[in-house]
């Protein structure tokens, strides 16, 4: 049996401002009409032995993961929630954990969730041939064939490397791993042939790779199998506990076990793989114009070369550039030269520092049941478009500081108010005073759409009581 573990913790913050924390890379469509995580869970199908996922996220991103898999007809395993980020080392030993209550000692194949691999049948084939190492104990590390001098890569060299000939697939022992480098320190590694980027994909059974972070980082494994014997286990997910799982040392798993390690071996893989770090790893992957243009969404060009322009919500044209990122959507536009764009975690630091929402959340924010975005907004008024999915209800809650306006303009709207539950349908309305408990739900087939103009002294999102909720939510 082989278990794959997707990790889909991060934030990707130099993807910025289309990634946000709340809504990251992994859950953006990037490269294609699926999304980062919808990609990696299909690439593992059709592999031998493989079997659904445990998916690995950040508790604020539960229902977009369960949401992705639903979209993909795939029940993971399990889907286990980190309260907060410590790293791959303990989220990968939470997962292991967890998968020997599934077999004896399963293989364990990690991936992260934001990769980019186009030819997937050369990731199989590298995956069949290590597993035989894996399943004798080895920790077996994917290493990509280098196709430049990539500064924003660590690297792992190979104590018998096959000098990149073709000998794909080999499993070759680990001399040693490499921070990420600088430029002429990159050409080096490259053009010795010893050196491969690290990929961050690894493959090895559950029992193994938990001894030896026993053994590598006792604190870490103690704090692991605390965490997860007194996880909350319910239908849908398992629940990690914050303040055990707090305590736990926060550290990658290159740290904590595979630079410590003596049973570290490298595989070798050239499957068009990318990890999609950054805006200039989005421009490589693209597809360029006659000017070496990648453009994504209504963009106009006069005299600009070599740009990766993104428009998500309005035109943008461009005159007279070269070499530069242009990313554009509702709230906030990103320009930037190609060589500076791993700088762009600058800027959100310094969004971070100053409280700005851009950092957090879109003008469109996905909830479990549907999303809404803000229209506009005042001091003591906010209009939203809500979208609510065919089935999917809102909590029964109620607010203390606002009321609201209902318009419904598609679909069908069933309303509950204090004691009376009634319809709405398109061109229909309904007003929910402060302080009155109300419920919005889709009794209906197709999506609701409606217009809610809020209005009153605070306009807060955590201005909710909630009484009942299909999603556990608290207040």
């Amino acid at each position: 049996m082989i278990i794959p573990v997707i990790l889909s913790g991060g934030t990707g913050s130099r993807l910025w401002p289309l990634s946000r924390e709340l809504y990251p890379k992994q859950f953006l469509p990037l490269v294609n009409s699926q999304t980062m995580l919808q990609n990696t869970v299909l690439r593992t199908v059709g592999i031998p032995d493989m079997t659904d996922p445990i998916l690995v996220c950040n508790a604020d991103h539960r229902f977009m993961v369960a949401e992705q898999m639903r979209q993909l007809n795939i029940k993971p395993l399990s889907i286990i929630l980190e309260p907060i980020g410590r790293n791959t080392a303990p989220a990968i030993a939470v997962a292991a954990l967890h998968a020997l209550t599934y077999a004896e000692n399963p293989v364990l194949l990690i991936l992260p969730a934001d990769h980019v691999i186009d030819d997937i049948g050369s990731f199989h084939q590298a995956i069949e041939t290590v597993t035989h190492a894996a399943v004798s104990g080895k920790l077996v590390t994917f290493g990509v064939c280098p196709t430049g001098p990539e500064t924003g890569y660590g690297y792992i060299k190979a104590s018998s490397p096959p000098k990149h000939s073709g000998n794909e697939n080999a499993v070759l022992n680990v001399d040693c791993f490499v921070e990420k480098p600088d430029g002429i320190t990159a050409q080096g590694y490259v053009a010795s042939g010893d050196y491969f980027w690290n990929s961050g994909m690894f493959m090895f059974t559950a029992r193994h790779y938990l001894a030896e972070l026993e053994r590598c980082s006792p604190e870490m494994a103690g704090s692991c199998r605390k965490v997860y014997a007194q996880a909350i286990m319910d239908p849908d997910f398992i629940r990690l506990e914050k303040d055990i799982f707090s305590a736990c040392p926060s550290d990658s798993i290159d740290y904590a076990v595979m630079e410590k390690t003596a049973d570290a071996v490298v595989c070798p893989m050239n499957a068009g793989w990318c990890d999609v770090g950054s805006w200039s790893a989005l421009y490589e992957i693209g597809k360029p114009d006659d000017n070496g243009n990648v453009l994504k969404g209504d963009v106009y060009l006069h005299d600009t070369k070599n740009c990766y322009i993104f428009a998500d919500e309005r035109l943008v044209a461009a005159v007279g550039l070269e070499d530069h990122i242009i990313v554009e959507t509702a709230d906030a536009i990103l320009v930037a030269r190609r060589d500076r764009v791993q700088d762009v975690k600058s800027i959100v630091k310094q969004l971070n520092a100053r409280n700005r929402p851009e950092t957090l959340v879109h003008r469109k924010v996905y909830r479990p049941w549907g999303a809404y975005q803000s229209v506009d907004k005042a001091e003591r008024f906010q209009v939203k478009r809500i979208t609510v999915n065919p089935g999917a209800s809102l909590s029964l809650q109620m607010h203390h500081h606002r009321a609201e306006h209902w318009i419904v303009v598609k679909g069908t709207a069933r309303v509950t108010k204090d004691q009376e539950v009634f319809l709405l349908t398109e061109n229909q309305s309904t007003y929910i005073p402060l302080g009155v408990t109300h419920r919005l739900e889709n009794p209906g087939v197709i999506p609701l759409e409606l217009i809610e103009v809020q209005s009153g002294s605070y306009l807060g999102e955590d201005d909710i009581v909630r009484f009942e909720d299909v999603y556990g939510r608290s207040a």
